[in-house]
């Protein structure tokens, strides 16, 4: 792809700089897909702002590693599945799930297969889902915060997916041993 800069603290613009830092001291590194965004202040603000508005959710953190990493299937983010797949395991999400989720297999549990299945129809419809995929979604046990907390979610992936496929982020260290491929799957 293009030639994107991963900046540092020193070669990203100024705005960047003092969000860059946080980062770092929040999480021990920072992520190439944050030091890519730092070359428009405006994206590394709003990416992260919006995560931190999506782990207020009503959603258990399972229940947003389910719609993230569905996203990141669907749209093919080798990067965000291995960073996410490493979240996920932090967050101590099952092993069963997230294997279901790396594999675009059914989780066994069956309300959060209700959530996968929703929030890839939210993606593949690009949010025209139909009354039928809400009604599954309700019987689950779902309201309408979960359907508008799920375009929440979608839309933290359609920035940090789309930034990864345009400037060919690399995958960090952290991440390696959670590689994924899209091929894997085809």
């Amino acid at each position: 792809m293009n030639d994107f800069t991963l900046h540092t603290e020193d070669t990203a613009p100024e705005v960047s700089k003092a969000m860059m830092k946080g980062i770092r001291a929040k999480m021990g590194f920072l992520p190439n897909l944050l030091a890519g965004m730092a070359e428009a202040p405006t994206l590394l603000e709003g990416y992260t702002t919006l995560a931190s508005i999506f782990d207020k959710s009503n959603l258990s953190p399972t229940e947003r590693q389910i719609i993230l990493m569905t996203n990141n299937r669907l749209n093919g983010c080798h990067y965000c599945m291995a960073a996410h797949t490493t979240i996920a395991q932090g967050a101590k999400v099952s092993a069963d799930v997230i294997e279901s989720l790396r594999n675009d297999t059914p989780i066994r549990d069956e309300k959060l297969e209700a959530l996968r299945q929703f929030a890839a129809r939210m993606n593949e419809t690009r949010g025209w889902v139909d009354e039928q995929d809400l009604n599954d979604l309700f019987a689950a046990g779902y309201d309408r915060q979960t359907v508008l907390e799920v375009i929440l979610g979608t839309s933290l992936k359609v920035m940090s997916n789309y930034t990864n496929h345009v400037a060919g982020t690399p995958l960090d260290e952290a991440f390696q041993a959670n590689a994924w491929s899209a091929q894997a799957l085809a």
